[in-house]
């Protein structure tokens, strides 16, 4: 699955701005992960399906559907009853017969909401054996991605109605009454009555299509290999496919009829991806086919889900429209596709035995996706990236409410919590740092091992550390538990640097980097370090403690060359001097890691915050455009601190603006011929940025091409639209919201029509952020477009859009996806420098979240805590450090 970051995110992506987290202290201690090997369930353990046999007849207009289904059993013990999941469901026939014999009476009935499950209570205990378990049932049509959920969306031929699936974590109980846990892998035969003029899409082929009358088709579908439930998939609608030939493997994509063409670039990606990952893998894909399915509309959960065979992708990170899509929209696309597409195997051929496990899943694809990103697509220079993932992993890791990568989960709220920066975004750092350590080849040859291994199997975490021993002959499996098993940060410290004889002698000593306990006892890792003289070749070693390292040559040390380490690394003064006097000579991943260490160490006191601003200074105009990209992003979260002190904010801006005007000047409004593709992102990110810091000319040009455009469509172009658009709409006045509205309620494409209306919540005004609110609980932007809304006015606005939230909580509850619902009110507040609303956020927790589901409550006072430690603490040396330079 592929997740979204909420509310503000939203505002960021079409802005073109980077946004740096800064969480900070909640809780006393972290979790320390467990490495039992008892399976966890919520289930009994004496009954174990193995085939489903589903047949349904949605029906989309009154929001209901019609379900039959025979499930295969073994009895593996004697029992009274069985217990299986199931949600808002109403059964009016259930019969058990034995694999030899006749139905036995039917039982008893008991439904429990709050558990999720269905409970059939017998006669007489069951014997052990096999058993067919049938269940006739009827059940709900959500508005949210949840279970099978329907998307309507406007088109030039009128409003139309779509139905999806989406199971993961643990909704798959809303469509079928099953074992809804990925231990549990069976197989499936799925059948559904259609209307006829509609296309029927699942995980395998149609096999066979029937007339079932009044204007219905009965569709049969291939019976589909052993999996988990949370990986089945249905969908009905006016679609159409396209295809091509990866291998034996039949590649589709299917959109909104007329969206087609939209999808070409998709679908040429996903053949070249799954050449690539067949030959990686080792393991052929085991599917006949596998189609990618474009959605209208948006979760504030995931963006796309990894169905075996049927990947669900919402359109807009799978459609490129010449109107509004630009080349970071296109990046994504790829990248996006990589991340499923790697599911196919890391959690669809084999799967984590529960979701304490859930980063073998998320944080492999993760790292697939970059790696396979970075080879593709070279040209895009995404390598580079891989430091702002680590850097978005730290951020969460570096406090008090952080957990382990493996964690551990009890119930479903806590497994959709689980969906994170430390799942994923740590999971992939730590991963990339193994292979570094292993070796690329003998990673590989580990994780083909694995997949022969376990192929339609359930695994956990030291499976993989031993293939990869087996296979590359290398011990990982005491680092790989060092970043697995406990959370947090090393931080690495150059302690002295001696040259002598042509050579550098480094003394290194290890601790932890925490932004929120400067007096923990710091835990302890096995860390391989790469260090360097700037210029000279890298010396390797492990740090378990302290560490003498030789380095070639004399000159500026630098740790974690290449940056594949996950770790801080600490410079004394001397040494921090000499690496910014030959800033400049650094390879651009190198400056960023540097930069990101700059200033995380910064903003936790740990050296001068001012110590980043050094390294702007000393970043040449011709440097890398994602290094002037990360640093554009760093400003404008500088900025955010001054919110409310106009003079000093002043101050600020006058000096950010200076930084990367020049810059822009040599980017331009206009693409030029032969131009990089990461200078095309550049332009919108300078754009963004600009315009957030207040820069004039900027946003009188914005608003010249945006009355230019109703005449000479030239004047925005498809590449700058969004972003120009949003620099317009958040120094909106009432007149220029009110002519965005209107665009928004006329336009017929449902992914514009998206964008326009988080357009609408964007506005710095507060007027015209309360109408936005006050639209959003309208049915006009449409169900999944609501919450957006909200969550992007708390951008700007966070204790506005939180107290709208709540005082209407009941109607805001519907327009929010289940599987984010104790984190979707926290992230509304997370943003705000008002220490008030700490006690609002804990107030609300309190009441409406469970005791064990609180971390994304926890973690949004931590970070408005620490926000608020660095808009006292640290920005004083910021100012102190403009007003030595002249602003």
């Amino acid at each position: 699955m592929r997740r979204t970051f909420l509310g503000s995110a939203i505002v960021l992506a079409l802005a073109g701005a980077a946004l740096t987290a800064a969480p900070s202290a909640f809780a006393d201690k972290a979790p320390v992960a467990a490495t039992a090997n008892k399976v966890t369930t919520q289930l009994p353990l004496s009954v174990r399906p193995s085939h489903y046999d589903v047949e349904v007849t949605p029906h989309a207009e009154s929001l209901t559907f019609d379900g039959k289904v025979t499930i295969t059993v073994d009895v593996l013990e004697p029992t009274s009853s069985i217990t299986l999941n199931a949600i808002d469901m109403s059964f009016s026939k259930v019969s058990l017969t034995p694999a030899s014999g006749k139905a036995l009476a039917d039982p008893k009935v008991a439904v429990d909401a709050e558990k999720q499950t269905a409970t059939f209570t017998f006669a007489k205990p069951l014997a052990k054996g096999s058993y067919k378990l049938s269940m006739d049932y009827t059940g709900k049509i959500g508005t949210q991605a949840n279970g099978l959920f329907a998307i309507d969306y406007d088109t030039k031929a009128g409003k139309k109605r779509a139905l999806y699936t989406q199971f993961e974590n643990s909704d798959a109980r809303r469509f079928i009454p099953s074992w809804d846990e990925p231990n549990y892998k069976a197989t499936f035969n799925l059948v559904a009555n259609v209307p006829a003029d509609q296309m029927a899409v699942s995980n395998m082929p149609i096999a066979k299509k029937e007339d079932a009358g009044k204007g219905l088709e009965k569709v049969t579908f291939q019976p589909s290999p052993k999996m988990s439930t949370y990986l089945l998939f249905f969908g009905v609608g006016d679609f159409e496919r396209a295809t091509k030939m990866a291998g034996k493997t039949e590649v589709g994509v299917i959109t909104q009829k007329g969206m087609l063409s939209q999808a070409d670039f998709a679908l040429d990606s996903a053949k070249i991806i799954l050449d690539e990952y067949n030959d990686y893998f080792g393991t052929p894909f085991p599917l006949p086919k596998l189609d990618n399915i474009a959605s209208p509309g948006r979760s504030q959960f995931f963006g796309a889900m990894e169905n075996w065979g049927a990947i669900y992708t919402f359109e807009y990170i799978l459609l490129l429209d010449p109107t509004i899509s630009t080349q970071s929209d296109k990046q994504a696309v790829f990248s996006v596709q990589a991340h499923e597409m790697a599911h196919q195997w890391f959690g669809d051929l084999v799967t984590m035995r529960w979701w304490d496990d859930l980063w073998l899943n998320e944080g492999f694809a993760s790292w697939m996706e970059g790696r396979t990103t970075a080879k593709l697509h070279p040209e895009w220079n995404t390598k580079l990236e891989e430091v702002g993932v680590r850097e978005g992993a730290m951020g969460r890791d570096a406090i008090a409410t952080t957990h382990p990568i493996v964690q551990h989960i009890e119930t479903v709220e806590q497994a959709s919590q689980a969906f994170d920066a430390i799942t994923y975004s740590k999971g992939q750092a730590v991963i990339g740092m193994l292979e570094g350590y292993v070796g690329a080849d003998g990673w590989r040859d580990g994780v083909r091992l694995y997949m022969k291994q376990h192929a339609y199997g359930n695994t956990v975490s030291d499976d993989l550390w031993k293939a990869v021993e087996t296979a590359s002959k290398k011990p990982v499996t005491t680092i790989a538990h060092d970043f697995t098993l406990q959370p947090g940060i090393p931080m690495i410290k150059v302690e002295s640097a001696t040259c002598n004889a042509g050579k550098t002698t480094i003394k290194l000593s290890q601790g932890e980097f925490t932004r929120d306990r400067p007096n923990k006892t710091a835990l302890k890792w096995h860390v391989p370090v790469i260090a360097q003289t700037v210029g000279g070749e890298p010396a390797r070693t492990v740090v378990d403690g302290t560490a003498t390292m030789e380095l070639a040559g004399c000159g500026p040390v630098l740790v974690n060359a290449g940056q594949s380490g996950y770790y801080r690394t600490l410079y004394g003064t001397e040494q921090f001097d000499a690496l910014k006097g030959s800033f400049a000579k650094l390879q651009p991943i190198d400056q960023l890691g540097v930069l990101g260490d700059s200033w995380a160490l910064g903003m936790a006191g740990l050296q001068s915050s001012s110590s980043f601003l050094d390294l702007v200074q000393a970043t040449p105009a011709d440097a890398d455009p994602q290094i002037w990209g990360d640093i554009a992003g760093d400003l404008t979260a500088l900025d955010g601190y001054y919110d409310g002190d106009a003079a000093r904010q002043g101050a600020f801006r006058k000096f950010a603006v200076a930084k990367l005007k020049p810059v822009f000047a040599k980017v331009g409004w206009e693409e030029k011929a032969g131009e990089a593709d990461p200078v095309k992102v550049l332009r919108n990110q300078l754009i963004g940025v600009l315009g957030t810091l207040g820069d004039q000319d900027v946003i009188k040009e914005a608003r010249r091409r945006y009355a230019a455009s109703e005449k000479d469509s030239k004047a925005l172009p498809g590449a700058i639209r969004r972003v120009t658009l949003a620099v317009v709409a958040r120094n909106a006045d009432a007149a220029t919201w009110d002519k965005l509205h209107a665009a928004a309620k006329a336009e017929k494409t449902p992914m514009v029509k998206d964008q326009l209306y988080t357009l609408l919540s964007v506005a710095q005004d507060k007027a015209l952020a309360q109408r936005a609110l006050d639209l959003a609980l309208t049915d006009e932007p449409g169900a999944t477009n609501s919450a957006g809304m909200i969550g992007a006015v708390s951008g700007r606005h966070p204790e506005m859009a939180f107290d709208f939230a709540v005082a209407h909580k009941a109607q805001v509850d519907k327009l929010v996806d289940s599987t984010s619902s104790s984190r979707y009110y926290p992230a509304l507040g997370g943003r705000s420098l008002n220490p008030a609303m700490v006690g609002k956020l804990k107030a609300f927790a309190d009441k409406y979240i469970a005791e064990g589901s609180r971390r994304d409550t926890e973690t949004a006072i931590a970070n408005i805590e620490y926000r608020v430690k660095v808009r006292d603490d640290r920005m004083p040396a910021i100012d102190a450090w403009l007003k030595q330079h002249g602003a």
